[in-house]
């Protein structure tokens, strides 16, 4: 998934730039608890958006691609410190932007600053979501979510269900539910043995999301809010 912002907004938001940056796989671009100057726009390549959690689990909240915003939540921000932490999962690039230059634009701006705010609102709702999904339903209700949100977000229909046409590892799993790789393992092989989704190598095809809908109680909330970036 990409920006919110339109072609013409996104090249302006990219014209701000003042370094392209290469950030090597595995690498924290920032932290939570650091002081923010910066945010970045993904130029290649995949970032995860996560926080760690008060037993020391990372709950994951965003796998982020082409042209994704992040750690844009700390323009006009009092504290100056990042709230989540940013890291590659594969070799990628970033432009970097410092926060005054935004700051000044949205000032100026009325159009820009009217899509940035609707930006910034669709990543605090979607957050929210993530956060009811766990405290609600549980690390099985927030694995069961996670699929249903990679499934908007990365989903192919295949003959009998929707291929998950993404890489993501059970331990990539288990950290967007604050669980285990073990329990997410335990819980794949369930889901499977009931017909409920299947393998393809080492991704997942998912035979039965109105299963998955019910075990959370979905709320039927439009599917660009219910997505995995």
């Amino acid at each position: 998934m990409t920006s919110l912002l339109s072609d013409k907004n996104l090249k302006q938001l990219k014209s701000m730039a003042h370094a392209a940056q290469k950030v090597p796989k595995g690498t924290f671009i920032f932290r939570e608890g650091q002081a923010g100057e910066n945010f970045f726009i993904v130029l290649s390549r995949k970032f995860e958006i996560s926080k760690f959690t008060g037993d020391g689990k990372e709950l994951c909240l965003r796998l982020c691609g082409e042209n994704a915003v992040i750690g844009e939540l700390m323009v006009f921000s009092n504290n100056g410190k990042y709230l989540f932490n940013g890291r590659a999962l594969e070799d990628s690039e970033v432009l970097v932007i410092k926060n005054k230059a935004i700051e000044q634009e949205l000032l100026v701006n009325a159009e820009f600053a009217l899509e940035f705010l609707k930006m910034m609102t669709d990543h605090f709702r979607k957050q929210h979501t993530k956060f009811r999904d766990l405290v609600l339903y549980g690390k099985k209700g927030a694995l069961y979510s996670t699929l249903i949100r990679i499934s908007n977000s990365y989903g192919v229909k295949v003959n009998g269900g929707i291929l998950l046409d993404a890489p993501i590892t059970h331990q990539e799993l288990a950290n967007f539910s604050s669980t285990s790789r073990e329990s997410v393992t335990r819980e794949l092989n369930y889901l499977k043995s009931k017909g409920i989704i299947s393998f393809k190598g080492r991704k997942i095809i998912i035979h039965s999301l109105d299963y998955l809908k019910l075990k959370i109680n979905c709320e039927g909330c439009p599917a660009s809010y219910c997505v995995i970036d």
